[in-house]
């Protein structure tokens, strides 16, 4: 019997918690404590081993003042993200040091200095 991964949604799910948090600048400790449950659960719900129950997850998005339907893909309009289309860029947010990386990028006004930052960052990505 092999081990069961995580499902795609509960990944989704995750991923919005952990970029919540951080953009809250709250430890997975911190929020643990809110919840009354350990860090080591609160990095399984991030990392979508395991599944945040309804009532959980209520409590995370009173938490971190986000609406629930924020966790399953929904802008601020209620409009539901197509399966995939915000995959990719979320799984890039919670790379460590993503999110200060994205802030301190859009405090630059100089559209000349940001195509440069960006272009050094592409050179580096490459080595």
């Amino acid at each position: 019997m092999s081990a069961k991964s995580p499902d795609h949604i509960d990944v989704a799910v995750g991923q919005r918690i952990r970029i919540q948090r951080l953009t809250a600048g709250l430890s997975q400790t911190e929020l643990a404590e809110e919840l009354g449950v350990t860090f080591q659960q609160v990095q399984k719900y991030e990392k979508g081993v395991n599944r945040v129950g309804a009532g959980r997850l209520t409590k995370i998005a009173e938490v971190l003042g986000s609406p629930v339907s924020y966790f399953f893909g929904a802008n601020e309009d209620g409009v539901t993200e197509r399966r995939g289309t915000a995959s990719s860029p979320l799984k890039l947010l919670t790379v460590p040091g993503a999110l200060r990386l994205l802030q301190a990028y859009g405090r630059i006004n100089d559209p000349k200095l940001r195509r440069s930052v960006i272009s050094m960052l592409e050179s580096l990505g490459r080595r």
